[in-house]
């Protein structure tokens, strides 16, 4: 759920044109395919091969989106699907991509609505094509108004509360919370839920989440500009483990504690130097986005029942129970 800039839009528009066209996709061949299979159980379907398109707005080089394509190439390759991923993180340009996929005539299209009003119209079309599409990831509050089918992921504003109110448990007195993509729904809102379940202070910082040596000296002015603060919230990995640097920088007392994990943050939770994080678990949402066009083709099944999400986090990882996830996180799937 990160980051926003429009670099190379229409560059990447053309290529994943590019890619339906021809097939190439992350599980029609080569290492990723491999990836894919072998994150797959034993048990494969039997079924018609299907074709499905993710539409991410992930910007490059974000280690989450890793981790929801590793889950959606697992149950790709279980379910006997032919999986197309894409994504930007200009709104404009993921609807131009779910576009390409609705040209394609894909079975099936898995989407985050990050900014859900660039996405209505495109739905829409996809609908009247008679093709199903599933939410994930950003959207919660947006995903029955924009006519998706389903939707799995984490209700931010309720863990943005539950991030407060273990806060407060933890005697933080003045949170800083650090949006790294001004406007973007779901990190809008985990900080409005933050407000809501921290009984102390809440300021809200916006940081460049595509340039860290700019993330680095915003939260460092910040925290030397008010010694007050002594919790950054953030929300996401990178940030965190950039706020990190930003304490040391500062000279700054103050704790951090994060939404949302890998590798290398799981590891800042054993030692200490992160407090916590919340895992919204995005492997599991690339599997369950995925599996669940599947059995809506074969079974017509949609999960909630068209009327709830299906909720993945939040699972708070900490000291106590990092040593447990680390095993998974070093696999890369967590």
């Amino acid at each position: 759920m990160h980051r926003h800039h429009r670099a190379a839009a229409l560059t990447a528009t053309v290529l994943v044109g590019a890619l339906f066209a021809t097939g190439c996709s992350s599980s029609s061949g080569g290492k990723k395919s491999e990836e894919g299979d072998a994150a797959a159980p034993a048990g494969k379907a039997n079924t018609p091969r299907m074709t499905v398109a993710m539409v991410t707005h992930a910007s490059p080089g974000d280690t989450f989106w890793d981790l929801v394509r590793k889950g959606a190439q697992a149950a790709a390759a279980k379910d006997n699907i032919k999986l197309v991923y894409s994504s930007d993180p200009s709104a404009g340009t993921q609807a131009n991509l779910v576009q390409n996929a609705i040209d394609q005539k894909v079975d099936g299209i898995a989407l985050t609505a990050a900014k859900p009003d660039a996405l209505k119209d495109v739905i829409s079309k996809a609908k009247a094509a008679g093709i199903p599409v599933v939410g994930f990831n950003s959207g919660v509050d947006n995903w029955k108004d924009l006519g998706m089918l389903e939707y799995f992921g984490q209700d931010e504003n309720i863990a943005g509360q539950a991030f407060g109110e273990r806060l407060d448990q933890l005697g933080a007195k003045h949170a800083l919370c650090v949006i790294q993509e001004q406007g973007q729904v779901a990190l809008e809102a985990r900080c409005a839920g933050l407000k809501k379940g921290f009984s102390g202070k809440t300021d809200t910082l916006y940081v460049n989440g595509t340039d860290m040596p700019s993330v680095n000296s915003t939260i460092t002015a910040k925290l030397r500009a008010d010694s007050s603060i002594d919790q950054v919230v953030t929300l996401g990995a990178p940030i965190a483990l950039t706020a990190v640097q930003s304490l040391s920088d500062a000279g700054s007392k103050a704790k951090i504690a994060t939404f949302d994990l890998n590798k290398d943050l799981v590891k800042a939770v054993q030692e200490g130097t992160v407090e916590f994080a919340v895992d919204q678990q995005p492997y599991l949402q690339g599997y369950l986005a995925v599996d669940s066009l599947w059995l809506y083709k074969n079974n017509g099944n949609f999960s909630g029942g068209g009327t709830a999400p299906v909720l993945t986090g939040p699972a708070f990882i900490t000291k106590d129970n990092a040593d447990a996830v680390a095993e998974f996180a070093a696999k890369g799937t967590r």
